[in-house]
């Protein structure tokens, strides 16, 4: 049961791929495990955010159950918080509607991410769903009147803009309409980059062999790490600037070993990067060796995983119900009738 004592973080990841990547689980999940013991946390995994990419019915249900997995194996506790699968909550998508007859066709078009999505995809690739995708994010938001959402620093304008569709809604229709929230956006959490581009983001639609995913073997995850762009130079230092590749594979074994990346420079002086290499993809191994064998566990068992996904969609379902009849009848929407049971 939720506390309401206590401020409240909600935030997603999208089913798109069979297996979360590493930038998910140090930029995200770890995060998201730890604000458990603070805040009252609701997180879910976004299926309707998924299908802006169009993809295969069977392969998004399957990825829906491996992404809730893999959430439960990293730490996400579902007797702390509510976990739960967004399309599985009608008042996302109802409240998206209400949102969207306050925002600016101007507002939404000036988003940085549609606009380099749809400079990629061209006229033909670009849905509305795609140009709608930031509302949809606020109304996940806002919908759980949440306090804060932990997001990286490239999600930053979303979450302005969700503050600013409940700003509005408070103009408009009095304070006490929505929750404003704000962007928590933690420093110390690890960026990490593409290995094969190290200027951008590990992300689902990178280079193939740039990203290192949770669910692969030991043997993917060497090949991976030892295929990693490093730099022309052969001096190991903490120089992200001049040396990017080699910066992030060093913020990445300092992530994991609960150094600095100076640190891990320091203690790898006068070594070659191949010796780096050989190190860090053996801490990556073990250290994602337990989340791979309690994913397997949680995937064996689908009917126990449902089990904990509906009890999980029940909280989410009377949280978002009660924010949704709120913002509903401040438009002047007529609620519907509870006749109770029949006589």
């Amino acid at each position: 049961m939720l506390d309401v004592s206590r401020l409240r973080a909600f935030s997603g990841i999208q089913p798109t791929a069979d297996s979360l990547h590493l930038g998910n689980y140090l930029g995200a999940l770890r995060q998201w495990v730890a604000l458990q013991d603070d805040y009252d946390c609701v997180y879910s995994v976004v299926d309707l955010h998924a299908l802006t990419v169009s993809p295969d019915p069977a392969a998004l249900r399957t990825r829906v159950r491996a992404t809730a997995a893999q959430f439960l194996a990293a730490g996400v506790n579902p007797e702390q918080s509510v976990l739960f699968v967004q399309s599985q909550v009608p008042e996302h998508t109802q409240l998206t509607w209400l949102l969207n007859c306050i925002t600016g066709f101007g507002e939404a078009s000036r988003m940085t991410q549609f606009k380099d999505k749809s400079a990629k995809l061209g006229d033909k690739g670009v849905t509305v769903g795609l140009f709608d995708y930031p509302v949809l994010m606020a109304a996940d938001i806002l919908a759980y009147d949440a306090n804060v959402v932990p997001v990286g620093e490239d999600q930053r304008q979303h979450i302005e803009l969700s503050r600013d569709l409940a700003i509005r809604l408070n103009s408009r229709f009095g304070e006490g309409t929505a929750r404003v929230p704000e962007a928590l956006i933690m420093q110390s959490t690890a960026r990490i980059y593409d290995l094969q581009d190290p200027k951008a983001k590990m992300s689902k639609t990178g280079h193939p062999a740039g990203i290192i995913e949770l669910l692969d073997s030991p043997k993917v995850i060497t090949k991976r790490i030892k295929s990693a762009v490093t730099d022309s130079g052969t001096v190991i230092k903490w120089d992200p600037k001049n040396q990017p590749g080699l910066a992030n594979l060093l913020a990445i074994y300092a992530a994991l070993a609960g150094q600095t990346p100076e640190e891990v420079a320091q203690q790898y002086c006068g070594k070659l990067y191949g010796h780096l290499k050989v190190d860090l993809a053996e801490l990556v191994i073990e250290a994602l060796r337990p989340f791979r064998e309690r994913t397997a566990e949680y995937l064996a068992d689908p009917a126990a995983l449902d089990g904990l996904l509906e009890e999980g969609r029940e909280k989410a379902a009377a949280i978002a119900g009660a924010v949704y009849a709120r913002i509903a009848e401040r438009f002047g929407l007529t609620p519907r009738a509870n006749r109770g049971p029949a006589a």
